[in-house]
């Protein structure tokens, strides 16, 4: 089965996060989360649990009950903000087998997820690590790092480390046997952000003996954290599309308008003597007329400008 969380509240991608959750926002036409849902029904699975919060009615809104994505949805709901173990804390009485875990903010590339399960189920194992080699030392430092032994076995998870000791990343995919709730309910609060850490649970399941490993299966993953996260994953997909641009069919052009390497989601509308250069149109946004802009998004009350510049 499949759990995502989706229950943070996202605020560094304010104005965004006061409407809609990060899960949720718009990525060429349809929730960033159902990405996560169509890679779990194409590997065969049906079930998938979704960790609601944060303006958790708009993620059932907008996902509904999975058919659309191959899957069954059933929502759990996280009453705090306390952290990822505190969010798979919330799930123990909802599952009821082997569950791969999905952090509900991120875009993934990934090859081949389903050797996590083959490995999985060949090695006896307690959970399987989806990983990528990170040659961005930033973006380690911002993530946690796996320590393995030569035969990829995990005996250590590092979270947000000063000075990494390898390359290797975790990503937000995880793959874990029920155990696993053992560790979770035993996991402390960090000292540092008052949260309870999954990777304080996952070293905590080593510990107990646990045999995990890691396998390199993420080709790429982009956080959703500020609003140009946002364009840069829509102008991303726009780019590997092939396409000069995607608008929605019932996207609404006025007289003399034009728009290059933009994205335009249902219901937008763009005034007359419109120029738009790598610009992200939200469902029902309205740019008014005469507007000439360049990396810019526009929803239906706001533009927030992530390149200024003199356009």
């Amino acid at each position: 089965m499949g759990v995502i969380l989706a229950a943070g509240k996202g605020t560094r991608m304010r104005p965004f996060s006061e409407h809609w959750p990060k899960p949720v926002l718009p990525v060429l036409g349809k929730p960033l989360m159902a990405y996560q849902l169509e890679m779990m029904a194409a590997m065969g699975i049906r079930k998938v649990v979704v960790v609601i919060g944060h303006l958790g009615h708009e993620v059932v809104r907008a996902l509904g009950d999975g058919s659309r994505w191959g899957v069954s949805i059933q929502y759990v709901e996280q009453e705090e903000m306390l952290g990822i173990a505190h969010a798979v804390s919330r799930l123990e009485s909802h599952v009821d087998r082997p569950f791969f875990l999905f952090l509900g903010d991120i875009f993934f590339v990934t090859e081949n997820l389903r050797h996590m399960l083959d490995r999985f189920r060949a090695g006896n194992l307690g959970g399987v690590l989806a990983c990528k080699r990170e040659p961005n030392l930033e973006a380690i430092k911002r993530n946690f790092v796996v320590h393995t032994d030569g035969a990829g076995v995990v005996h250590r998870v590092v979270e947000k480390p000063r000075f990494p000791r390898t390359d290797l990343k975790g990503c937000g995919i995880y793959l874990f046997d029920q155990s696993f709730f053992d560790a979770v309910r035993r996991t402390p609060r960090t000292a540092m952000r008052n949260e309870y850490e999954i990777t304080d649970s996952i070293q905590i399941f080593l510990d107990d003996g646990y045999k995990v490993e890691a396998a390199e299966v993420v080709k790429a993953d982009m956080n959703v954290s500020y609003p140009a996260d946002l364009l840069d994953l829509n102008l991303l997909l726009l780019q590997q599309s092939g396409n000069a641009d995607w608008l929605a069919p019932d996207v609404k052009l006025g007289k003399g308008s034009a728009l290059a390497r933009s994205v335009a989601m249902a219901g937008a509308e763009v005034g007359d003597g419109c120029v738009l250069t790598e610009c992200l149109l939200f469902p029902g946004a309205k740019v008014p007329a005469g507007r000439v802009r360049r990396r810019s998004i526009f929803t239906a009350d706001a533009e927030i400008r992530c390149a200024p510049d003199d356009a």
